[in-house]
């Protein structure tokens, strides 16, 4: 395909005028010029990626031979086309963002090398999503993660910021060895490292060798998906970087890690059994679960967000997981809705989180702080700001009319359809993760609650958010874009589960677009799937309105059983939307109507009978959820520091003071079992230097012995 050839050039071209721009160009010429190639390179390739997504054919370009390892290629199918739009539309705003954000850098820290990480990521990711061999792959790998590492690192003198970027490059490489095993498996049983080649000549692998490729690259690719027990990076790596560049880790690379267990596991070697659907399912509902968890009581704004990417990765998983199950045990319907919701939401994260840091960003930039006990009162001070973080959180929180509550709403309702399925343990094991899922839904809610309830209402609890003011117009449109989106994402379900089936379909052999969006509005006369009667029926409940207006099957959401029960679960956010503006309008108008003749008074707030309210008086984010820290103690398990009490005259109590330290669940359980572990092994084999001659020529013949031994017995 020309058009997607020539754009892919372009796209890399203006990488490459950004590099060229951040080497000669100086740190306040670089602000602008990064806004510039950012958002140019981003918009070609929306286009570029939206030329196959949208109905084109699959794009494929041979690199250069390499005579040992056979022709380096580059591919973009619809799967590989899904993750490169999602990655231009978040690249998109935060490009805009950072020429504003960027400012508080300069004199502080070299914008140059900023401009030249950043244009390098966003074309090292751009060429993992279109690898279309394993070399070109890891090649590709090792530079967004060094790249990653930089940037992370970028405030070189916070000895903490740097210490959380190398945590996070060594999780990285440590991924990296896991999988890079599992392509070894993969290319040296078919011969080659195209992926076509490995996808079409794959032999026959024992149960053995099919379980290792599984699990070496489901852990592997899942360190960078931040899923539990191997996301201890994503907590420390979030808050260290810039909030631009943490909207890039959670919202474009937390999804290569999703992207690389299901290019091994559903494109290249697909799963055939049911096992690795359950550990997916297990371990994306306890990741979900401890990330809100562990979001919920956080103060800190940065680490909440990055608590709550572990929480939506897992969600992801999950319906990935429940994906896997269906397909190996032959319901390939039910398999694509469950892939069809995990790539919803993964989407949908991609555009919330981005705008939540941005809004974090925000925050930063113009108060100073990110503890949300310090904030407050911010509405007043930042109004587009505090409009665009309330659909950020409304989003993240599955409330509608955001699109957070389409996927997790489809998300649970497949996992309802666990009935199907003849085996009881399956079927348990499907109720436990869809009540998990449910929990981690409804703490989300009282999570963002408190995120924008305790930063944006109320009085201002410091100096800094009493002073603060409305960020700079790069930093409100790029919000504003973001917002747009969640917004449109929601209501519109009915035109983006289409693109996500031709993306699904390759994988389940049949198209899902029907089970979920029945053609109400092309289909009047019915069709060999819809009876007319069937039709008729819901155009008497109204889902024909807009079909002379708009294009496509409807506005309606459904999945159809059988006689018995007609319809499983349905819903149309779109419908649902007018009505709740009808609503809302005409109480707005009734109220209007009721109070024209009375006059608005207003009073002080009323606080107990003092004169004055003060701002220690008010709710802070602590106490808003300290009952979440109360219920789930035995999981938090805080440490106590230090516990002192203040007195007067040595008898009269004025202040008990406690200091507590929580040691997250995944290092108390495994992190420093094997860090006493690998200390009480180490403490031992350093008795082996005793610095004897003898002692080391024993060794040696002893390991001599072993292995003969061992050759004369195999």
């Amino acid at each position: 395909m020309p058009e997607t050839g020539f754009l892919l050039w372009v796209f890399f071209l203006i990488c490459g005028a950004g590099i060229l721009s951040g080497i000669v160009g100086s740190d306040r010429k670089n602000l602008t010029l990064l806004s510039i190639t950012g958002s140019a390179a981003s918009l070609v390739l929306i286009g570029a990626s939206g030329e196959v997504l949208f109905g084109g054919a699959p794009f494929a370009a041979t690199l250069w031979n390499l005579a040992p390892l056979g022709a380096l290629v580059v591919k973009i199918d619809r799967l590989s086309a899904l993750f490169l739009f999602i990655t231009g539309l978040v690249f998109f705003p935060v490009s805009i963002f950072s020429t504003g954000y960027m400012r508080q850098y300069l004199g502080k820290y070299s914008l140059k090398s900023f401009a030249i990480f950043y244009d390098l990521l966003f074309a090292a990711i751009v060429l993992i999503l279109m690898a279309g061999d394993i070399f070109t792959f890891l090649i590709a790998w090792e530079a967004m993660s060094i790249l990653s590492y930089f940037l992370v690192s970028y405030e070189n003198k916070d000895a903490e910021k740097t210490r959380a970027g190398f945590l996070m490059l060594a999780m990285s490489e440590a991924g990296t060895i896991a999988f890079l095993i599992a392509f070894v498996i993969l290319g040296r049983a078919s011969g080659s490292i195209a992926f076509d080649a490995i996808r079409a000549n794959l032999p026959h692998l024992e149960r053995a060798g099919a379980w290792a490729v599984f699990l070496l690259s489901f852990f592997g690719f899942g360190v960078k998906a931040g899923l539990i027990p191997v996301n201890s990076w994503v907590p420390l790596a979030d808050p260290a970087a810039p909030r631009n560049v943490s909207a890039l880790l959670s919202g474009v690379v937390l999804n290569l890690g999703i992207y690389g267990i299901i290019r091994v596991n559903l494109t290249l070697f697909p799963v055939t059994s049911v096992g690795p659907g359950l550990i997916m399912l297990i371990v994306g509902t306890v990741s979900a679960l401890v990330g809100i968890l562990y979001a919920t009581p956080e103060r800190d704004m940065r680490k909440m967000l990055a608590h709550s990417s572990v929480e939506n990765m897992g969600i992801t998983t999950a319906g990935l997981g429940a994906g896997f199950i269906f397909i190996s045990t032959g319901h390939p319907t039910l398999a694509g809705i469950a892939f069809i919701a995990a790539f919803y939401h993964m989407a949908n994260h991609t555009v919330y989180k981005g705008l939540l840091f941005l809004g974090a960003g925000t925050l930063d930039c113009q108060t100073g702080e990110s503890n949300m006990d310090r904030l407050g009162g911010l509405i007043k001070k930042m109004p587009w700001t505090a409009l665009f973080f309330l659909v950020g959180a409304l989003s993240i929180a599955a409330l509608p009319p955001f699109n957070g509550f389409v996927s997790e709403w489809l998300t649970l309702q497949t996992l309802l359809q666990c009935t199907v399925l003849s085996s009881k343990v399956v079927k348990i094991v499907f109720a436990l993760c869809g009540a998990g899922l449910a929990l981690t839904a409804a703490l989300a809610v009282t999570c963002f609650v408190k995120a924008f309830g305790m930063s944006f209402l109320g009085m201002p609890r410091s100096e800094q958010a009493k002073k603060s003011s409305e960020g700079r117009k790069t930093m409100t449109v790029s919000m504003g874009i973001l917002a747009i989106a969640c917004f449109l994402m929601g209501i519109l379900p009915t035109y983006i589960i289409p693109v996500m089936d031709h993306v699904v379909q390759p994988y389940v052999h049949q198209s899902v677009a029907d089970e979920l969006v029945p053609p109400f509005f092309t289909a009047g006369r019915g069709n060999d799937k819809f009876s007319r009667a069937f039709i008729a029926d819901f155009h008497k409940l109204g889902a024909q309105v807009g079909e002379n207006v708009l294009p496509g099957r409807g506005l309606v959401i459904m999945h159809r059983g059988a006689k018995r029960n007609p319809v499983i679960f349905a819903m149309s956010p779109a419908y649902s939307v007018v009505m709740f503006i009808f609503l809302l309008g005409g109480v707005f108008i009734v109220i209007r109507l009721l109070t024209r003749h009375r006059a608005v008074s207003r009073k002080p707030a009323w606080s107990g009978g003092m004169r004055k309210l003060l701002p220690e008086m008010t709710y802070s984010a602590t106490g808003f959820s300290n009952p979440v820290r109360v219920i789930f103690s035995g999981i938090f398990k805080p440490v106590s520091i230090q516990d002192r009490k203040e007195v007067i005259a040595q008898h009269f109590l004025s202040a008990i003071k406690k200091e507590q330290k929580e040691v997250h669940i995944v290092d108390r359980l495994i992190g420093r079992p094997l860090i006493r572990s690998g200390r009480y092994l180490s403490n031992i084999l350093s008795r082996m230097h005793s610095g004897s001659v003898n002692a080391y020529a024993a060794y040696l013949v002893l390991s001599l012995l072993i292995v003969l031994f061992v050759q004369m017995i195999w």
